[in-house]
């Protein structure tokens, strides 16, 4: 009877002995799953913030220059602004920094500058903001990791476009998940991280996507004759300049 005792005791033991080594492994594989996926959680939310603050402004803006050219439909059609402008789009808000505007921001062509071409003033060339307190349109700062949005409007079309220069890996990929949104002449990303490069087909390019960063760009006129998007530069993206 003892003999059988000592036996279950040990029996009793190496099951204990089991069940400790069980939890141990147990928790060990725990701590793996709760920490790897920590760092991928703060990277896909972090993506996350990236995806919805771009994508909010880029509506933001769209929307703002399509209501200042449904409003004033004609825009502003002066002969002088091809002198100053060649090639723009004279319905749409021109470079903030043109010398037809009569207060043009020297120097930028960031998109919280744009002017609306149907407020003239008292003089023709005296267009009106269409982001600030004046009109109740506010443009958040850009967002985090990225640059202000900048503008171009001339031979190529209308769009305007903002860059990074950081290389966290989240940046692309929610990049990307944004490009998903847009057909292929409606947006693009442009990679300068071989050197400069020009987005427009001017030979003095008023657009730089600068070495070292990845660009993301908006259309809102494509006539299809700029490089570097998502399409061949063949006119698929041609549309009639209004």
């Amino acid at each position: 009877m003892l003999i059988k005792k000592n036996n279950n005791r040990k029996a009793e033991r190496g099951s204990a002995l089991v069940y400790i080594l069980i939890a141990i492994a147990l928790l060990g594989a725990l701590t793996v799953t709760f920490m790897e996926p920590s760092s991928q959680q703060t990277s896909s939310q972090s993506g996350f913030r990236t995806v919805t603050a771009v994508k909010s402004q880029i509506d933001v803006i769209r929307s703002a220059v399509q209501e200042c050219v449904l409003r004033y439909s004609n825009g502003d059609q002066t002969a002088a602004i091809q002198t100053s402008d060649s090639g723009a789009n004279q319905i749409y808000p021109l470079k903030p920094n043109s010398t037809y505007l009569a207060s043009p921001t020297v120097g930028t062509r960031l998109v919280k500058d744009l002017k609306c071409p149907g407020n003239q003033g008292s003089t023709v060339n005296d267009h009106q903001p269409i982001f600030g307190g004046s009109t109740g349109k506010f443009l958040q700062p850009p967002p985090d990791l990225f640059e202000d949005w900048q503008w171009y409007n001339g031979d190529d079309g209308v769009f305007f476009w903002t860059r990074t220069s950081k290389s966290d890996a989240f940046l692309t990929s929610a990049l990307q998940k944004i490009d998903e949104n847009f057909s292929e002449c409606e947006a693009d990303m442009v990679d300068a991280s071989g050197g400069d490069v020009d987005m427009d087909s001017d030979a003095t390019s008023q657009a730089v996507c600068p070495d070292g960063s990845v660009c993301y760009r908006v259309w809102m006129i494509n006539l299809g004759t700029a490089p570097h998007g998502d399409y061949n530069v063949d006119n698929s993206c041609g549309a009639s300049q209004t």
